[in-house]
C-alpha cells in the first residue's frame, strides 16, 4: 500500500470517525428503525427530491420535503427534538448536504443517509409509488447482502 502521508494518530482518528458518526448514517441502520426492528421514535425520514422522483419510488414512511420547501415548512411538519434523516437520489448528487445544511440552520439535529435512495432500492427494501408498497426485492448483488437484510456492521 502507498501511503502519501502518514495515519492520523489514534486520537485523531476518534475525533474524526466520530464526528462522521455524528453527521451521517446509513441505509442499513435506518431501514432497520423504520421497519420495525429497533425504535423509530425521534426520527423523521425527509425525502428532499423532486415531486416527479418522489411519485416514481419513495421509502415508506418518508416526509417529502423538497430542498427548495425546507425553509418554509419544515417547523409545521417536524417536531423540533426529532432527529431529522435527509436523503435525495444517492452518492453522486449532494442534494441531500444542501438539505442537511439547511435543517442544520433551522435548528433541527440532523443527519444525512448516505447512499440516498438509489441504495434503499439497490438494498431491495420496500418502496411506495402511486400505486402502493413495492415489498422487498432482491437486492443488487454487487452492493449489498444476498441473504440477509442488513450487513450488521
Amino acid at each position: 500500500m502507498s501511503v502519501s502521508r502518514p495515519a492520523a494518530s489514534s486520537e485523531e482518528a476518534v475525533r474524526h470517525f466520530a464526528a462522521r458518526l455524528s453527521f451521517e448514517t446509513d441505509v442499513s441502520d435506518v431501514a432497520a428503525r423504520i421497519l420495525g426492528r429497533s425504535e423509530p421514535e425521534g426520527m423523521v425520514v425527509v425525502d428532499t427530491r423532486s415531486t416527479e422522483s418522489w411519485d416514481q419510488g419513495h421509502i415508506p414512511g418518508a416526509l417529502h420535503l423538497p430542498t427548495a420547501e425546507i425553509a418554509g415548512r419544515a417547523a409545521t411538519l417536524i417536531p423540533r427534538d426529532a432527529t431529522v434523516v435527509v436523503h435525495c437520489w444517492g452518492p453522486g448528487c449532494n442534494g441531500a448536504t444542501k438539505a442537511a445544511l439547511l435543517f442544520a440552520e433551522l435548528g433541527f439535529p440532523v443527519k444525512e443517509m448516505i447512499g440516498g435512495f438509489e441504495y434503499w432500492a439497490r438494498e431491495g427494501l420496500p418502496v411506495e409509488t402511486a400505486a402502493g408498497t413495492v415489498a422487498r426485492r432482491s437486492p443488487d448483488p454487487l452492493t449489498s447482502p444476498v441473504t440477509t437484510v442488513s450487513c450488521d456492521c
